[in-house]
């Protein structure tokens, strides 16, 4: 349910009310009885999470993002470079 703002024409007060979009607007102040006016305020609305410009668009390049590559070990090298040699000899992988 939205919130709006008054103010009062007579003693000046401002006041919020809770009122839904189809509800008729406030004649009288809740303090002084006086005449009101509505007020526009700024809006609290704001964009989060994924699939928004702001935070998944603007400025990313290619590639930003990804992850550092893990370094193989000596040991892991050793074993892979076996395996490549075994298949060079027998033709066959495993």
């Amino acid at each position: 349910m939205p919130i709006y703002e008054y103010k009062c024409k007579k003693c000046g007060s401002q006041f919020e009310a809770f009122q839904g979009i189809t509800d008729p607007e406030l004649k009288s102040c809740k303090f002084c009885k006086g005449k009101v006016q509505k007020l526009v305020s700024l809006s609290s609305f704001s964009l989060k999470g994924s699939g928004w410009y702001v935070t998944d668009y603007k400025g990313k390049k290619p590639g930003a993002t990804a992850k550092p590559k893990k370094t193989e070990t000596s040991e892991s090298s050793a074993t892979k470079e076996t395996a490549k040699t075994e298949v060079a000899k027998t033709g066959k992988e495993d």
